[in-house]
Formats: structure tokens, sequence, C-alpha cells
């Protein structure tokens, strides 16, 4: 469970060699390790702006992620640290640290733009830090945010004008947080105090107008805008004097700008409590097993020269998801088996009642763990899995009933047996003795309880193969005439024809109950897939209905905007006017 992982400081999750990205099975390890629920937060940005600082913060230690203090980059690829999330019982909070961007020793900015993908496609709140204001310089740094739609795909095949809708990435793009670092300004427009959240929105408004400048300016805003709906701004003052910011790690908050501690702890209180368990497309939960698919998926992507992609990702995953919830229902169907299957059952009824109630409770296990089963490929290989086990022991339970009532047979017989041998019925009247004794022991036999389906089969089998020995006792019994060793003859066959009906009888009902069981088996699959489809179909209403007020939000957004816009367009335009008339008057008074 992840309250026992304990991770006393990061790992490098991601390394970056030689501008070659390699996943750490260290990292992998402690990440198939934890069951619970995952909340990501990753944060990136140029480097030496104080990312692991804040990073630290949240993991609530002064030291971990390493935060260097020259001015190289000194986070290489990107390191996690995986700790008990402070304000989530039951959830681990996954803190995910990137290299700096924009290092001029890496000579190009490819691997840039893959660590920033990848920290989108992993966190569920991402966090852009950058230093001073949000300028021009600032959005130009963000360019990044630009080659997302050629760095990612949502779909393995996109629409057919074979360009993805935004609402595709609004879909599994995480919550954005921007922070400011070393804030000098006054968080003031047209006089009056703004939050640092306004100052973000006005930040990222478009300019009117169609010149390459324009678009220049508008491109990273409106893909801010379009990608990550909800955001959230936060403004840090410099936490000390220039010469004690290589010494952080050792410092404590006493020794800090109040201001700055106090921010900092406004922002971890904010991704303490808002930032969400990271989920894919259909409502799934991600955990830390299905975290560290997703990581080995999108760097392999990449490192085969495709983009990676969340419905591949999502279809790996359910791949592996779906073959271990086929193993875990088959071993909760094996593990109830063997504790309430007492071989042999009493009747073949008795046996597929307990395997139609066992079969349905794995079914209902599978379909909790499994995830977009296409085709139902998985369900099929259950479905035949769960037959095939009915089958086997329905098997064994013919043998357990064969190989009792064998030996009951022959315990219950043996003093027939030695009787037969010792010669005792090889006498006149011997016949009469020996259907007498025949009849005693086979109902001793009867009176058996727990024989089994093969009760009967076993006990004709037995009296069959007696035949030979009734026959030369019946032929040498000297007081019976040939007129009643005829009708003893006949007598013989028609009780032995007419257990061979009964006996047909009975594997005609087998047969019968063994079609009915299938019929159930199958019933109940489609049963547990309909209600599994409507629960996908109502995460699937609820994920669309989501995105579409978040586009909605952002279509208000810009409207009112260009309402405001519009408004002011106006006021000037009347101010203008107003002034044109004036002019004439002073002019009138002048004179």
């Amino acid at each position: 469970m992840a309250s026992e992982i304990h991770m006393s400081g990061p790992e490098c999750l991601i390394e970056n060699t030689n501008g070659r990205l390699l996943v750490n099975p260290r990292a992998l390890k402690i990440l198939s390790a934890i069951q619970q629920p995952v909340v990501v937060v990753a944060i990136v940005g140029l480097y030496r702006t104080g990312k692991s600082y804040l990073m630290n913060k949240l993991a609530g230690k002064n030291k971990g992620f390493s935060l260097g203090s020259t001015v190289q980059s000194h986070t290489k690829g990107i390191w996690m640290w995986c700790v008990p999330h402070p304000k989530k019982p039951d959830h681990t909070l996954v803190l995910l640290d990137t290299e700096g961007l924009g290092d001029v020793e890496k000579g190009d900015n490819q691997n840039d733009s893959w660590i920033f993908a990848l920290a989108i496609l992993l966190s569920s709140t991402f966090v852009y830090n950058s230093m001073g204001t949000i300028n021009q310089q600032a959005m130009d740094q963000l360019h990044y945010v630009t080659e997302l739609t050629d760095r990612i795909r949502a779909k393995v095949s996109p629409e057919v004008d074979g360009v993805e809708d935004s609402a595709d990435f609004v879909s599994f793009f995480p919550d954005f947080v921007w922070t400011l670092r070393d804030f000098s300004l006054d968080l003031e427009a047209d006089g009056q105090s703004i939050t640092a959240d306004e100052y973000l929105e006005s930040s990222l408004k478009l300019k009117k107008g169609t010149s390459q400048k324009d678009k220049n300016f508008n491109l990273p805003r409106l893909c801010i805008r379009k990608f990550f709906p909800k955001k959230k701004c936060f403004i840090f003052d410099r936490p000390t004097n220039r010469k004690k910011l290589g010494q952080l790690e050792k410092l404590c908050d006493d020794e800090l700008d109040s201001e700055f501690v106090q921010q900092a702890a406004v922002f971890c209180s904010y991704i303490f409590r808002n930032s969400k368990t990271k989920t894919l497309s259909g409502g799934i939960k991600v955990n830390g097993p299905r975290l560290e698919t997703l990581v080995q998926t999108y760097v392999n992507a990449i490192n085969s020269g495709d983009l990676p992609c969340m419905e591949n990702a999502v279809l790996a995953l359910a791949e592996i998801e779906n073959a271990a919830a086929v193993k875990k229902a088959i071993a909760h169907y094996d593990q109830q088996m063997g504790q309430k299957l007492q071989l042999p059952t009493e009747t073949l009824q008795e046996l597929l009642d307990l395997h139609r109630t066992i079969e349905k409770e794995a079914i209902e296990v599978f379909m909790r763990r499994s995830l977009k089963d296409i085709d139902h490929l998985f369900q099929k290989e259950l479905a035949a899995q769960l037959d095939k086990k009915r089958d086997d022991f329905c098997n064994k339970n013919l043998k357990a009933s064969s190989d009792h009532c064998s030996a009951l047979l022959k315990d219950i017989f043996s003093p027939l047996e030695e009787g037969v041998k010792a010669g005792i019925y090889s006498k006149p009247g011997g016949y009469r003795l020996f259907i007498e004794k025949i009849q005693e022991l086979k109902k001793k036999y009867l009176q058996e309880p727990r024989k089994g389906i093969q009760a009967e089969e076993i006990l004709q089998e037995y009296l069959k193969s007696k035949e030979s020995v009734s026959g030369a006792i019946l032929q040498t019994d000297q007081t019976l005439s040939e007129k009643e060793k005829l009708i003893e003859v006949e007598r013989v066959k028609a009780e032995s024809a007419q257990a061979a009906a009964k006996m047909l009888e009975e594997m005609q009902i087998k047969n019968q109950q063994m079609m009915e069981q299938k019929e159930k088996s199958y019933q109940e699959h489609v049963q547990q897939l309909t209600k599994k489809m409507e629960r996908d179909r109502a995460q699937l209403l609820e994920e669309q209905e989501r995105t579409l007020s978040l586009k909605l939000q952002e279509q208000a957004r810009l409207l009112q905007e260009g309402f405001q816009e519009e408004n002011r367009r106006l006021h000037n335009e009347i101010q203008n006017l107003q002034k044109k008339m004036n002019k004439p008057r002073q002019q009138c008074c002048l004179s």
C-alpha cells in the first residue's frame, strides 16, 4: 500500500542521457507497489528558477530535490518523489521535478519539448515556474505549449480532416498553475487592486488583428486558454537576499522573507486541496502500477520516433489491466470452489448451482477491474476459462464418484465375493440365496450417503459383471425347473433393460442441466456487461459534459473580453466625439 511506501528522497524516474530518455527500473518498482490512487504534480520552467524548492515544500521537506547553486542546470530528466498525501487519506502524492528548460549546454530544445510534453501527460496538476512578470518574453519562453499538438496525440486516428479538436486534449490535460518568482510589481490595473488570477487572465488576453505579429502574440496565449481551462496563478517575493539563495536548503522559515514564507504556504495549501487524482479518459483513476504503464508507454513511443498517444496509452494499460482482471477472477473462482466444493456432490445440479454462484462473483471481480475491453476479448477469454473450469470440475466429480462407489461396492459386496469363492451358492437352492444376498447388499449400498452422480451407473456395471456368475449358479441349481430358469433369465434381462433406460434418462437430464447452465452463464456475462456498459456510458457522458462545460466557459470568457473591448472602443469613440463637440464651443466662447 502507498502508506507503506517510504521514500527518504527523490528517485530519477526518466533519465536524460545524451539526448535519449530512459526509464529507471528502480523508480518503476516503487510505482508498482503503490495501489492507492495518485495525485501527480509536475513542475517545469527555465533552469535556475527555483522549481525544486517548491517541490521540496510540497514534500514537507527542506531537502530532497536538488536545488543547485550555480548557473548550470542541475536536475536532469524527470525526478520523482512519492509521499503520503497530507490532505487526502488513502492517496499518494507523486511529485515530478523536471530538468530546467532552455539550458544553453544542450544545444537544442528537442529534449525540452519532450520533457514538457511528458510533464503534461503524466500530471494531474501542471506547474509552470518563471521569473518576474508575465510579459512577452515570458510568453515566448513558454513556446513549448504551442508545440503540444505536434508532440502529443489524443487519438490513434484523428478526425476526417486530420486535425484533432482541442477538446480532445482538454479532456485529459492537467490543471494549470503559473508560479511567478521574484515578483516585484504591485498587483494593480487601472488604479484598482487585482488578484494574481486576474493578472494571469489579463495577461492571456488576445490581440485583435491578423498580422503575423498579432498571431505570434496570440498563439501561446490561445494555446494556454484552449488546453488549460482551469488556471491558477501565484506570485512569490524573493525568498532572501541574493547571497543566501544558494543556502535555501539550510535556512529555516524565520530566516526567509516572511511574505515569501506565507506565499509558499498558500501555494502548498492550494495544491494539497485542489489537485485532483490523476484520471484518464473514461474516468479511469490512476494508481502506481497504472502510472508505471503510462511512463513506459510514452517514453517507448518517443524513443521509437512516434508521438505519445493518450488512446494508445489507455489501450496498453487496458491490455495489462484486463489480463490481470482475468487472472484475479480465475483466482477468486479457484479459491472459492476449493473452499466450498466437496467432491463428490450428491447431484450434478448441486455442483452446477455452486459453480454458477461463484462464477457470478468471478465475473463481478473481472468487471470491477477491467478497462476498455475492446470487442470483449478478455471477457470472452474469462468465459472460456470458466467453462473449462466447470467441465474440469464435472469430470473430477464423475471420477470422485466413480472411485468412491467402486471402493464402496468392493467393501460392501466382499461377503458375496467370498461366498462365491467358497462355493456356498453352488448347491441346490443356492441361486435363491445368491439373489437374496445381492438384494441385501444392494440395499445396504443404496443407503450409503454422498455416493455422487455415478452411484447407479457403477452399481449397474458391477451387477452386470456378476451376470455370468449368476447364470452359472442358476443353471447348476437342481431345485429349479427349466421353465423357472427361463423365467428368471427373462426377469434379469428386464431388470437390466430397465436400469439401462433409467441411466439414459439420467444422462438426458444431466445434458439438459449442462445446457441450462451454459445459457445461464451466457446470460450472466451479458447482464454484467450491460451493467458495466451503463456505468461506462454514464462516466463518458459526465466527461463529455465536463469538457463541453470547460469549452463553453472559455468561449464565454472570450465573448466577455470581446464585449469589454467593444465597450472600451465605444467609450473612447464617445469621448473623442464629445471632445470634438466641445472644441467649437470653447472657440466660440473665446471669440
